[in-house]
């Protein structure tokens, strides 16, 4: 079975920063499995990480921003160096 790709992006983001590639995955797949997105004791997505692995990193950024201060998507931009997405002006 294929790595989910938000499992796969987060591993890499991980990995840039400096964590070895066990340590990487490991961080990564616990994160995943608390935030909903792998099912528990597997690596597995749930329909949730699906579609957010489906995403781009500026739709997931956005997505955050969003849920966070309930302002429309559409009023965001994504800085892709800092992978946050912040109000236009």
């Amino acid at each position: 079975m294929p790595k989910p790709k938000i499992l796969t992006r987060l591993i890499g983001q991980l990995e840039a920063k400096g964590m070895s590639a066990g340590q990487a995955t490991a961080v990564a797949i616990s994160s995943l499995r608390k935030s909903g997105n792998l099912k528990a004791n597997s690596i597995e997505p749930t329909k949730q990480g699906i579609a957010r692995g489906n995403m781009t990193p500026g739709e997931r950024a956005k997505d955050r921003a969003h849920k966070e201060s309930g302002r429309p998507m559409s009023d965001y931009k994504y800085n892709a160096k800092t992978n946050k997405a912040t109000l236009k002006k």
